[in-house]
């Protein structure tokens, strides 16, 4: 199973629709999937003592990641970074062993003409230091505004394109890297 990650707690985001785009296609690839929407985390997560005990509510987040053979998370721009509410959630995973060895792939979405480049980049670091296994291409969606349809479909071909060679390539990138948990043999 692959999750797919809508990276914003923002109610009706671009980032839900996109999302939800990537599962429909990754579905057309066969791939099972599961869609995490950061605006339906439990309120009470964000509650300070989170940190040292997380909610019973929080479980099946977590049970999510780790019954998953990899990451694909959509990234919106806000202020030439990532969502806070997106680094809370990593925050919040089970550390060290969540995201490690897990592959991992990112789709950008602004509203400008960068398409959240700078924004996937800093988050790239933060799975690195997690030691996830990065997926090199990524899509970026610029003008989000613009490029998604109605019927959240993307309106220009070459990103349309893009996202679907991305796409491709990472459910094999997942299939040559079986996500391996600390302790774990590859081979085993």
């Amino acid at each position: 199973m692959l999750v797919v990650i809508s990276g914003t707690n923002r109610p009706q985001s671009n980032s839900s629709r996109v999302a939800r785009l990537c599962q429909r296609r990754l579905e057309a690839l066969g791939q099972e999937v599961e869609v995490l929407d950061l605006v339906d985390l439990p309120v009470e997560l964000y509650r300070p003592e989170s940190y040292a005990e997380k909610p019973a509510s929080f479980a099946a987040w977590q049970g999510a990641i780790d019954r998953c053979a990899g990451v694909l998370t959509v990234v919106p721009e806000y202020n030439g970074s990532f969502p806070g509410a997106l680094k809370y959630f990593v925050d919040m995973l089970a550390f060290p062993t969540s995201l490690v060895g897990m592959p991992c792939s990112f789709v950008g979405l602004s509203a400008g003409t960068w398409g959240a480049l700078r924004a996937v980049e800093q988050l790239q670091g933060v799975y690195q230091y997690r030691q996830a296994l990065v997926y090199p291409m990524r899509t970026f969606v610029p003008k989000v505004y613009e490029e998604l349809s109605a019927d959240d479909e993307l309106q220009t071909e070459f990103v349309s394109k893009l996202l679907d060679e991305q796409l491709r390539g990472f459910c094999e990138f997942v299939q040559r890297n079986p996500r391996t948990k600390p302790g774990e043999d590859a081979g085993s």
